[in-house]
């Protein structure tokens, strides 16, 4: 089907096509208006004579193709280039003559497939036409052929810096087309990290301390019951990615649940949050909940049963995260990580005019510190 967006297209070049043709018309009919015979382009010198048939078909020629020169530019020149050769080497001297300079801009602006060899053939065509004009008595000088030459160069030229103005227009809106596409991948690259790399690190965390857990029932079932729920939590966060794309799907306000479920995990949490999480954070609470999230992922997989430290303070202008190990844990055996996670988290923080900083402690454990503008909308 046809798209919303093209419409506006399509009526702009209607518009513009419209436009044309009343020019076209206007010019047809300013030429045959008596007054204003032999009152229009001069070349050549010769003396101006009645208008008769031949001068309303030669009006016609150069009036009636701009009604498609936009269409069909090449052609229109040529056409109307006929028309202002006969006009002239008859001395009817219409005021229709103007149309060769609208077509020549059309061209130079439209065109642009052969826009030399149709430069070069038409600067080739105007030296037989001041000859021509020169054999039949006129009286103009060869400044003047020059100069009337350089007019029509310079109309072309504006035609061709309109062109390359579009041209780059065009560039310019798909490069940033490109761009948006790029950081929308990345984006999105970056919340599947978020989601998926937590819930599956917490699975794996779960599952490899089940396999000790077989004389002792209760316990088995509680950490198969975590594995299950860890899965359920991770489709639903998936789902919520995929139907939104948007980070605003995780809030500060899950602290409490991701925290738990770390515990359950087999990590020692202890979760500190002072303040009050307002109802209106911006992207500053999502980026709370994605910093912790991540730091914590990072404790279940290279600092597993390691003492973890979880401050969130809720500010009236910023939200200021820290999570610390205590670096006595052990690594679980899951994958290394791509960097990926704290990178695109320093990202985030500073798009929103935030800090974020995570480097080993004195003491062999880790932290990751954040502080993030409340309010803003980036």
């Amino acid at each position: 089907m046809v798209t919303l967006r093209r419409v506006p297209e399509s009526l702009r070049r209607f518009g513009v096509a419209r436009g044309h043709l009343v020019v076209g018309l206007a010019l047809f009919a300013g030429s045959l208006v008596p007054s204003l015979h032999s009152h229009g382009t001069v070349l050549g010198g010769l003396p101006a004579r009645p208008y008769d048939l031949l001068a309303v078909v030669a009006i016609a020629l150069q009036c009636a193709p701009l009604a498609a020169c936009r269409r069909w530019p090449v052609a229109a020149l040529v056409v109307v280039s006929l028309g202002f050769a006969v006009d002239q080497l008859r001395g009817y001297h219409s005021f229709a003559g103007t149309a060769l300079a609208i077509a020549v801009l059309n061209l130079g602006s439209r065109s642009e497939r052969r826009r030399h060899l149709a430069a070069a053939l038409f600067s080739a065509a105007y030296v037989p036409l001041a000859v021509a004009l020169h054999l039949l008595g006129g009286t103009e000088s060869p400044a003047g052929y020059v100069t009337f030459y350089l007019a029509l160069c310079l109309v072309w030229g504006i035609g061709s810096w309109l062109r390359a103005n579009r041209a780059a227009e065009a560039e310019r809106r798909r490069r940033v087309a490109e761009e948006t596409r790029t950081a929308e991948r990345t984006r999105i690259a970056r919340e599947l990290h978020d989601v998926v790399t937590h819930h599956v690190t917490a699975m794996v965390v779960q599952a490899e301390s089940a396999r000790y857990l077989t004389t002792t029932p209760d316990r088995l079932d509680q950490t198969l019951t975590a594995v299950t729920d860890t899965g359920r939590e991770a489709l639903t966060d998936l789902r919520h990615l995929l139907d939104l794309l948007d980070p605003g799907t995780a809030s500060a306000t899950g602290l409490r649940t991701l925290v738990e479920r770390t515990r359950q995990a087999g990590q020692p949490v202890e979760f500190s949050e002072r303040g009050t999480p307002a109802t209106a954070t911006g992207h500053a609470g999502p980026v709370a909940y994605r910093v912790v999230q991540e730091a914590l992922t990072n404790a279940l997989k290279y600092a597993h049963g390691s003492r973890t430290s979880v401050q969130v303070h809720h500010g009236i202008e910023e939200i200021t995260v820290e999570v610390s190990t205590d670096g006595h844990g052990t690594p679980d055996g899951s994958p290394g990580g791509s960097g990926r996670g704290l990178d695109g988290l320093r990202e985030r923080v500073d798009v929103l005019g935030g800090d974020f900083s995570a480097g080993h402690g004195d003491e062999g454990g880790f932290h990751v510190r954040a502080r993030i503008p409340a309010g803003s909308p980036s």
